[in-house]
This record gives C-alpha cells, sequence and structure tokens, in this order.
C-alpha cells in the first residue's frame, strides 16, 4: 500500500539519505588513504586493506540480500543494517591502528551492502503505480549525488580536518535515518506473519558463495599490490575462487531452495547479455573514479578538494538527465537506444580523457566528465529495465541481485585491472624514455646544467647540484611515464565498451511489464 501525504517524503528522504551514505562511503575513503597511512604509520599497500575489506563485504552480502529482507522482515532488515552502518562508522573513526580499522570497515561494509536495494524498494512502495516514474527520478538523482559528493566531501575532509571524520559524518545522518525510518516505514503485510522455521536456510550455497566470491574479491583488490601468484596467499585464494564458485554454480542449479536462483540467468537471454555489459559498466565506471583522481593529482597537481569540485558538473548533468531518461521511457522511448547512446558516451569520454597531458586544464577534465555524466545517466536504468525486460515477477530478485553481485565484481576486475595495467606500462614507457636519453645529447645536457644551476643558486654545493639535477631528471621520466600509462589505461577502457557495444543489439527488445519495471528501477542505482 502506498503511503501518502507528509510520511511519504519523510521516507523518501530517510531511504535516500540512507542509500547516499552508503555510496558516498564507497569512494570518500580513497582519497584520503595517503593521510591515514601517514597518521597509522603503514604503508600505503596495507592501508589499501581499509577499502579491500568494505569491498568483500558488500559483495558477500549483496546477493544475499533478497533472502535477508524475506527471513528478518524488510523493515526489521533495513533498519538493523542502518544501525550496523552508523555503529561501525563511528568505531572506524575512533581506530587507532590499521587491523581494528579494518575489521570496522568489514563491519561497515555488511552494514552498507543492504542499504541501496533495499531502500530503493522501501521508497517506491511509498508511492502507487502511476506515480513511480517520480519516485525513480528522486533517487535516481539522489543515487547520482553519491560518487560525486565522496571524493569531494572526502577532499575538503582531508585538505582542513582529521580523516576520522569521514565515518563520523555518519553518524548523525545514521541516527536520523534510524528514528524516521521506524517511526514512518510501513512493514509489509508479510513482515507481520513470518514463519522463520519454515524457510529454509541454503548454508552450503551461503558458505559457498562467501568463501568463493570473497576469495575472487581479494585476489582481485590485492592481486597486483601483493605481486599476483608470487605471493602465496593470493596463490591460495585464487585456487579456493576457482573451486569454490564453480561448487556454488553446481549447488545453486542443484539444490531445491538456492540463495541465489541461477536457473534464471540461464534460461533468459537479456539477463545473460545484460549482466555482461553491467560487468563492463561496473568496470567503467570504478575504473573512471580511480583514474581521474590520481591523474589530476599526481600529474596535473591538483588538491584533493579541487579534484572533488571538478566532478560536480558532470554529477549535476546526470541529475539533470536522470528524470529525463525515466520519463522517456515511460512514454514509450526503447531503452536500448538511451543504453547504446550512453555506451558511445563512455567511449567519447575515454577517448576524451586518453588525449590529455600534464597542461591539461580544469575545462578540459570538465568536458570530459560531463560526457561521463551523460552516460551514467543513459545507461544505468535503461540498461537494468533491457536485462530484466524478459523475467517473470517472481523471477526478478534472483536478476536483480545477480546483477548487482556482477557489477561489484565488474568494478573489482576493473580495479585490479586497472592497478596492474599501469605498473606494467609504466616500467615500459620509462624503459622507453631512458633509452632515448643518449649520452652527450645537447637537449639533455642543457636540461640537467640548468637543474643543476638552479640548485647552485639556491646555495646547493656543486657536487650536490649535479645529483640533484640527475635525482629531478630521474623524477621526470617516472612521472611522464606514469601519465603515459594513464593515458593507455583510458585506452584500454574505452576498448572494452567499444568491444561489447554489439551485444546490446542481441538483446530483446521487450516492453516490461509494471512489476518489472519498479524492480528495474530498485536495481538502477
Amino acid at each position: 500500500m502506498a503511503t501518502t501525504g507528509f510520511r511519504r517524503w519523510i521516507v523518501v528522504i530517510t531511504t535516500v539519505s540512507a542509500a547516499i551514505l552508503e555510496l558516498i562511503d564507497t569512494s570518500i575513503v580513497n582519497v584520503g588513504l595517503t593521510q591515514m597511512a601517514g597518521n597509522l604509520g603503514v604503508t600505503i599497500e596495507d592501508i589499501s586493506w581499509v577499502v579491500t575489506s568494505y569491498a568483500i563485504a558488500n559483495v558477500i552480502i549483496i546477493p544475499m540480500t533478497g533472502f535477508l529482507q524475506n527471513f528478518f522482515g524488510r523493515k526489521t532488515y533495513y533498519i538493523g543494517s542502518i544501525i550496523l552502518f552508523t555503529t561501525a562508522s563511528y568505531l572506524c573513526g575512533i581506530a587507532d591502528n590499521l587491523w581494528t580499522l579494518v575489521a570496522f570497515r568489514f563491519l561497515q561494509g555488511i552494514g552498507g551492502g543492504a542499504l541501496l536495494s533495499t531502500s530503493q524498494g522501501i521508497m517506491y512502495d511509498a508511492f502507487p503505480p502511476s506515480q513511480r516514474a517520480i519516485a525513480s527520478a528522486l533517487f535516481g538523482m539522489g543515487i547520482v549525488m553519491g560518487p560525486t559528493l565522496g571524493p569531494t566531501l572526502g577532499g575538503y575532509i582531508i585538505d582542513n580536518y582529521h580523516w576520522s571524520w569521514m565515518f563520523f559524518i555518519n553518524v548523525p545522518i545514521g541516527i536520523l535515518a534510524v528514528f524516521l525510518c521506524t517511526t514512518f516505514v510501513e512493514k509489509q503485510p508479510y513482515e507481520f506473519n513470518i514463519d522463520r522455521s519454515k524457510i529454509h536456510i541454503d548454508q552450503i550455497g551461503i558458505l559457498l558463495l562467501a568463501v568463493g566470491v570473497g576469495s575472487l574479491q581479494y585476489v582481485l583488490e590485492r592481486g597486483e599490490a601483493d605481486d599476483w601468484f608470487d605471493d602465496h596467499t593470493i596463490l591460495y585464494l585464487s585456487i579456493v575462487a576457482v573451486i569454490a564458485i564453480p561448487l556454488f554454480l553446481w549447488w545453486e542449479l542443484k539444490t531445491k531452495s538456492p540463495v541465489m536462483d541461477l536457473r534464471v540467468v540461464g534460461r533468459n537471454r537479456n539477463l545473460a547479455i545484460g549482466s555482461i555489459l553491467v560487468f563492463i559498466i561496473g568496470y567503467g565506471l570504478f575504473t573512471s573514479i580511480l583514474l581521474f583522481p590520481l591523474f589530476a593529482q599526481r600529474i596535473v597537481g591538483y588538491t584533493a578538494t579541487k579534484t572533488g569540485n571538478i566532478l560536480i558538473p558532470g554529477g549535476a548533468v546526470a541529475l539533470i538527465m536522470f528524470p529525463v531518461v525515466g520519463r522517456s521511457m515511460a512514454s514509450g522511448v526503447s531503452p536500448r537506444i538511451f543504453a547504446i547512446l550512453g555506451y558511445i558516451a563512455f567511449i567519447l569520454f575515454c577517448f576524451m580523457m586518453s588525449n590529455l597531458n600534464a597542461d591539461a586544464s580544469e575545462r578540459d577534465f570538465t568536458w570530459a566528465l560531463l560526457v561521463r555524466g551523460a552516460g551514467l545517466a543513459m545507461i544505468n536504468a535503461p540498461l537494468i529495465n533491457q536485462s530484466i525486460s524478459t523475467l517473470k515477477p517472481q523471477e526478478l530478485p534472483t536478476g536483480i541481485a545477480f546483477t548487482n553481485m556482477v557489477r561489484q565484481l565488474g568494478g573489482a576486475f576493473g580495479v585490479a585491472i586497472t592497478n596492474t595495467y599501469i605498473a606494467q606500462r609504466s616500467a615500459v614507457h620509462r624503459s622507453d624514455l631512458v633509452s632515448n636519453l643518449q649520452p652527450g645529447d645537447m637537449l639533455t645536457t642543457d636540461r640537467l646544467n640548468a637543474m643543476a644551476q638552479s640548485l647552485a643558486a639556491r646555495g646547493v654545493n656543486a657536487l650536490d647540484s649535479v645529483t640533484g639535477a640527475y635525482r629531478n631528471l630521474d623524477a621526470i621520466i617516472s612521472k611522464q611515464a606514469l601519465m603515459i600509462s594513464y593515458l593507455d589505461t583510458f585506452r584500454l577502457a574505452g576498448l572494452f565498451f567499444v568491444v561489447t557495444l554489439p551485444l546490446l543489439f542481441l538483446m530483446q527488445n521487450k516492453k516490461m511489464d509494471p512489476a518489472a519495471a519498479k524492480a528495474a528501477a530498485d536495481a538502477a542505482h
């Protein structure tokens, strides 16, 4: 039953705020890793566990959200998740050593994994079917704000306050969300009569899912930093993933009450193809979120705050276009058209970024990110709509959970392949640049002499001036090699989009029934 009047808008504010919290926390920490590492006295490689632990918890819990809602009741599970997320946020803020922070960050990921899909399901039930396009636009605009605000807010906090405030800001919002949800969110009829004794718990499936997908996420997150299979942990967990994931697939296809009914994927072409495309979208989104701040800060020299501010116009474009896309689809425009346009926009974004250099201006970045924002608005909901358009109503929870998990894994794959590719290409380009420095080359000699004279003018003795000049030249070469490797990585991302674009034409162009349309919007975050 739809909620009415003032209560409805309180539900909207509550659910959108909770979802934005989760999205902000997915990206806010990335800009503060250096400061966190210095404060805790650990290396950058070690502090990256703060990101890894959250991602592992997320990818494990996301495919189980449908089952957990049915088992505990949606409202109870939702409030419990917000409480866990908020409490873990506070504990992260007061953590005084790395591994305590990592443990609390894992708990935060478990709580956060439920907030997106559950938030939107609650909000949709607050609107009658005739007004759910409004709900889609409202939630879509809110969801776009999360990834935009994350780096911006994180950069501001890091530049002006202690890193712990990246976690403390969640606490008052979380407390308010719990109060509002308890007071204004209504239970569904089934929640009053849950007989847990009759609900079969797929313990084997849950165990295999957690072990297999968790191990895979760890390998993807940590592989490059730990030298891949030269590290025993990476090797062993790769073996575990190779064994556990096929066993999970076999078990879910065999058991009568699976935690995730994968038979749905096998018999629906749109969902199978759509999952591949969603994987690529996850790869592209996470890669662009990772690469742009690195390029802006390490190559161009922007501060964290300025880097975050440059993201705002692109987010604003997505914010404006989201309801336009929603209304157009409601009016009969094919989701495939928007998905294709969104794909093309991401290809163009990658092309634009791959042609920048250390002299790139703020305007250069802004135009590229505007294109990315437009692509983001045109591809999320339409692609999910198309992917689940052929599903029966009872198959929708599985389809949505599967696409969410695949997108998360696509993001992990994107981070892993990006870090590895940057490291490899940087080494190659550095070698090429060094090989072009010939003894006696006039340009090189003049540059070294100029740097040595500059150091000498500041009071450095002759020997140290020459040594410093060579050191500066080495730093210039390393920075140039790194910049070229970033450009190569944008080209690689664009290539992935180009290669998979034709798959969109293999999907059936079927209009969804109202139940599927509602569920599609639930997944489009």
